[in-house]
């Protein structure tokens, strides 16, 4: 499926379903996969931080880009990521997922050495060329300790192959000097991770988000890029309060918001929370504050109350 340019739309980051450390839990695939789509989502994105790509054994990998890529068929494209700390298996991966049908990749910096500007410019300009499919540059700082600059990104938006970037550096002031470094290239496609900032990168000119609320409630994040997009003031203002409600409730119970996320896929009965080494599932406690943000948000049937007789 050959993706526009430049890319618009609300982008799901998929949780991968787990049955163990280094087990697919295929059923949750199976029943994941449908509810993502079934809220209108634009594009589903697998193998990234949401969804636990660089903690995934190869073999993991390969077994999700083939599942994912046949439940979605040509609904929606699917974008892989290929980030590696070996640039011969982000090239394998890569030529994996043209095999299996994905649309496009998703590469951000290598994640163990740090690097200059130069060094990460050059990896991407000598990498390009052997990718099999157009590529997202992933901005991700907090992981890989490095930031693709406004420079380096104008200077690698002409690559041929290069869509867009996507931000997750929760940082507005470096997305708006992205947008203005960017600005001849009409072509070249913005996107915002943290959810909560996506009406926000939309005013500065970003194509559209990639938020992992949209495993749990897809409808509600494709609805606020929507309204975000049409100038639905009024809509935008409801829905970003139920996307705050969403990420305080779910996100910050964890010590990181995959925990929480995974476990609210578990509440709503959609997949396993286990987690990929070296997390673990939430304890009881904190399962039960979630469950209680979920039927606030009414994300959850209310439990049935018994009367006396």
């Amino acid at each position: 499926m050959n993706l526009p340019r430049p890319f618009r739309g609300l982008i799901n980051p998929m949780a991968t379903p787990l049955a163990a450390p280094d087990q697919l839990d295929v059923a949750g695939v199976e029943r994941l996969v449908p509810h993502i789509l079934a809220g209108g989502v634009h594009a589903l994105f697998i193998l990234g931080t949401t969804g636990e790509g660089p903690s995934l054994s190869h073999r993991m990998r390969r077994e999700l880009i083939e599942r994912v890529t046949s439940l979605a068929g040509t609904k929606v494209p699917v974008l892989v990521a290929i980030t590696d700390t070996s640039r011969e298996e982000s090239v394998e991966l890569a030529n994996f997922a043209a095999e299996q049908g994905a649309s496009g990749l998703v590469l951000a910096a290598p994640y163990y050495y740090p690097m200059t500007q130069a060094d990460l410019r050059g990896y991407v300009e000598r990498l390009a060329p052997d990718l099999p499919l157009p590529f997202f540059l992933y901005n991700m700082p907090s992981h890989t300790k490095v930031d693709f600059e406004p420079e380096t990104v104008r200077r690698l938006a002409d690559l041929p192959n290069v869509l867009g970037l996507k931000d997750s550096s929760s940082d507005l002031n470096y997305f708006r000097d992205v947008h203005d470094a960017v600005g001849d290239r009409s072509d070249f496609a913005l996107l915002m991770g943290p959810e909560e900032l996506l009406v926000e990168a939309m005013k500065i000119g970003a194509h559209g988000g990639v938020c992992g609320g949209s495993n749990v409630f897809p409808e509600l994040f494709v609805k606020l890029y929507e309204a975000a997009r049409d100038g639905r003031r009024a809509e935008v203002d409801r829905l970003q309060d139920l996307v705050v409600r969403f990420g305080r409730g779910v996100y910050n119970i964890g010590e990181n918001y995959l925990v929480g996320l995974k476990c609210a896929l578990s509440l709503a009965g959609i997949c396993s929370d286990a987690m990929a080494e070296p997390f673990l599932p939430l304890e009881c406690a904190k399962r039960e504050q979630i469950r209680n943000a979920l039927l606030d948000l009414g994300l959850l049937p209310q439990p049935a109350i018994s009367t006396p007789r």
